[in-house]
């Protein structure tokens, strides 16, 4: 009987069609492509014996993993022609245990997918089995598929013999999802991390898979399906086997796979029209970009995949900028190589970013649209008008030059800077201003409390200077880790007089009732010298953080008047002033470190 299924249009026992991706699976390391590392490590660890009892597998679809647990299973269990071999890695693919293995029928390589089996019972069952020894192998090899999907009572109860199983079983698990793996499981396992393959490893791939099938495939038909493989060795073989049928199917009497073929199977575009697309963009055509795009789509590109393909290109005149090896590279079209410098030549760096930036968030826009040309179209549209705008440094020139051409400034001392995130500005100084809030963040940082004396010998701490303003006295209930203090002085005391050891104020309603007693007692023990702290129903001046949001505001208003501001509000319609710093001045303001809701920029642009 033949181990064949029989041809499904005959009915004779002739073999059924086998598709590419099944036909020329790797069996042994020597057929792995892509995956130098992981063939090394693993043909030193056999020939040396050195080999582990789980090994972990992971990747994206389509690299290899199950077929490399395969190749593990035959390379342990190989006899030889002879039947006299031990463990090699070039199994000799004719001894039974390698036919067996390769049919999916020997009886000592289990192998379960974890998708569909994923409870505790079952890892029960497969634990049972563990105890006794190979029927016909040399070792027991469980190969569990997608393990990521088991539960996490069936990865507990794996842990312990996972750990210390049995000298004739090896585990082998693959997984797309390893971060879904337990860390326990991890460290239990041998890790191998399966790369993408490179695009010229797989055209090269593809082109002797299609020598042996006997089919004529165009270079750019080969460039095509590896480019849409996406480093997938099995999903660029299954593409090649559809452009394969679809040009007639190969031996004698088939057709030529062309570039046309693949394309209009893949739903690309013309790469000389993407090439056009993306001229007529940059030079702000935007009827002639529609009109391109028009024929893309009527020919049977995906919008989506358009701008996809406008984003790769974006991409890579942006490398050739930096590398300009990036357009001479083996496989890159002569169109693309010659039309890719004269664009790269022509365009600056920050436009290419821009154009990145606009083509990202249009894909993922188009991709979301129930009408994905409608899109797209508009995305263009964006791009050709945007196309002309000049850059953030051109439009800092041009304000400047502006700015150099406009009426006398307003008494600003320096041009203001608009930025996103808030900056305290300074409060004017005056017998009760001045900013208590200008020290340095040094200065303002908690001071480590002070030890006790532990005997009556110690030298007393040294006494700070005596403040010559109220700010510094607000300064100093800082420096000096009094923040409540400092706060209520700050908020909610009216300065009615001030001298050195004489202060007199009106306290507000929110000012606790001891702060005239609290502020004397501190500032004797801070400064060793009596302060007399006095309550006076005068009116006295502002607050210090009242005075501290006036200044701003009228530091705010000057900014406005700016020249440089007003040029930028003309030329962007709309805009607002977020924020303002400037350099200090020296005449004190509030702490930058405090949250001041009247220095704080509201948000908007």
């Amino acid at each position: 009987m033949t181990d064949q299924p029989p041809n499904l249009k005959t009915g004779d026992p002739k073999p059924a069609y086998r598709v590419l991706a099944r036909k020329y699976r790797p069996a042994n390391f020597a057929e792995l492509i892509g995956q130098e590392a992981l063939v090394r490590t693993l043909t030193n660890a056999i020939n040396s014996g050195r080999v582990a009892q789980a090994f972990i597998l992971t990747g994206v679809r389509g690299v290899g993993k199950t077929t490399t647990a395969r190749i593990i299973a035959r390379a342990l269990n190989c006899i030889g022609k002879d039947g006299t071999g031990g463990p090699t890695p070039d199994p000799c693919g004719v001894c039974d245990n390698c036919v067996a293995i390769a049919r999916d029928r020997h009886v000592d390589v289990i192998e379960m997918d974890a998708a569909s089996r994923t409870g505790i019972d079952d890892i029960r069952e497969l634990i049972e089995g563990v105890r006794y020894r190979p029927v016909q192998a040399r070792h027991k090899v469980y190969i569990i598929d997608e393990v990521h999907m088991l539960s996490k009572q069936a990865f507990n109860g794996l842990l312990k013999t996972l750990e210390e199983p049995p000298e004739h079983v090896v585990f082998v698990f693959a997984t797309t999802e390893i971060r879904k793996v337990p860390v326990t499981v991890l460290s239990r396992c041998q890790r191998f991390d399966l790369r993408r393959v490179d695009q010229d490893v797989l055209r090269a791939h593809f082109a002797s898979i299609a020598k042996a099938e006997e089919v004529t495939v165009a270079e750019e038909a080969l460039a095509m399906v590896a480019r849409a493989a996406d480093g997938s060795v099995r999903d660029g073989l299954s593409l090649l086997d559809q452009a394969i049928a679809l040009s007639g199917g190969g031996g004698a009497g088939g057709g030529e796979v062309s570039a046309e073929q693949v394309r209009s199977m893949l739903g690309l575009a013309d790469r000389e029209q993407v090439l056009d697309l993306f001229e007529a963009v940059m030079q702000g055509k935007a009827p002639r970009a529609l009109d391109i795009l028009a024929d893309m789509h009527a020919a049977g590109a995906d919008p989506a995949t358009v701008l996809q393909d406008l984003l790769e290109f974006t991409h890579t005149l942006t490398r050739a900028k930096l590398v300009p090896e990036t357009l001479t590279a083996p496989g890159v079209p002569e169109a693309e190589r010659v039309r890719g410098r004269a664009l790269a030549d022509a365009l600056s760096l920050p436009v290419l970013a821009r154009v990145w930036q606009m083509l990202l968030k249009g894909l993922g826009e188009t991709r979301a649209a129930p009408a994905q040309r409608q899109a797209a179209e508009m995305v263009l549209i964006r791009l050709a008008y945007a196309a002309d705008l000049p850059t953030p440094a051109e439009l800092v020139e041009r304000l400047q030059g502006t700015s150099a051409t406009s009426a006398p400034s307003p008494p600003v001392t320096s041009a203001p800077t608009v930025a996103v995130s808030a900056e305290r500005s300074e409060m004017p100084s005056g017998a009760s201003g001045g900013g208590p809030h200008g020290a340095s963040r040094a200065a303002l940082a908690p001071q480590p409390m002070p030890q006790e004396i532990a005997e009556p010998e110690a030298a007393p701490t040294p006494a700070s200077p005596a403040p010559t303003s109220f700010p510094e006295v607000v300064t100093l209930a800082r420096t000096h880790n009094e923040k409540t203090l400092a706060n209520h002085l700050d908020n909610d005391v009216y300065l009615v007089r001030f001298e050195v050891g004489h202060i007199e104020l009106r306290p507000s309603e929110r000012a606790p009732r001891n702060l005239a007693g609290r502020l004397g007692d501190f500032l004797q023990n801070a400064t060793g010298v009596r302060w007399i702290v006095s309550v006076s129903q005068e009116t006295g001046a502002a607050p210090l953080r009242e005075q501290a949001r006036a200044h701003e505001a009228t530091l705010r208003d000057a900014a406005l008047a700016h020249p440089l501001v007003q040029a930028a509000m003309q030329t962007f319609p709309g805009a607002k002033l977020v924020d303002r710093r400037g350099a200090p001045t020296g005449d004190g303001g509030p702490d930058p470190n405090d949250s001041d809701p009247a220095n704080e920029g509201d948000g908007t642009t």
